[in-house]
């Protein structure tokens, strides 16, 4: 069974920095395209970034792209989120899914995810 399990979320003042990150299990990682996904509360699914196998293609939601970094490491079977500026509308529960992704597709294996809320 595929294992995703997040961590690194907490609470920030606006403009502060977060590193979320994923450890994944039960699956060969290193083959695998991976991918953040976000929900705000009273909100649906939002598409924030994936990440090739590799990690030499990456993809960013027009509302995170020069704020949001992308990662993973192989060797460690990890993936990760660098948050940075954060605003109070990135407020979320910050979810890793296994495959890639878009604004018009959301991987349906994803993990419990990791609270973040920015608020000063």
């Amino acid at each position: 069974e595929v294992q995703l399990v997040e961590s690194g979320g907490g609470l920030v003042q606006p403009g502060g920095s977060l590193r979320l990150s994923c450890a994944a299990s039960a699956f060969t990682f290193k083959y695998s395209a991976m991918t953040w996904v976000r929900q705000a509360p009273g909100k649906g699914l939002e598409w924030v970034s994936s990440i090739s196998p590799s990690g030499a293609d990456t993809a960013y939601a027009d509302s995170v792209k020069g704020r949001f970094t992308i990662s993973r490491d192989n060797a460690k079977n990890t993936l990760y989120l660098q948050l940075n500026s954060l605003k109070t509308e990135d407020t979320a529960r910050y979810y890793c899914a296994m495959g890639g992704g878009s604004s018009t597709w959301i991987p349906p294996v994803r993990g419990q995810g990791t609270q973040v809320t920015v608020s000063s």
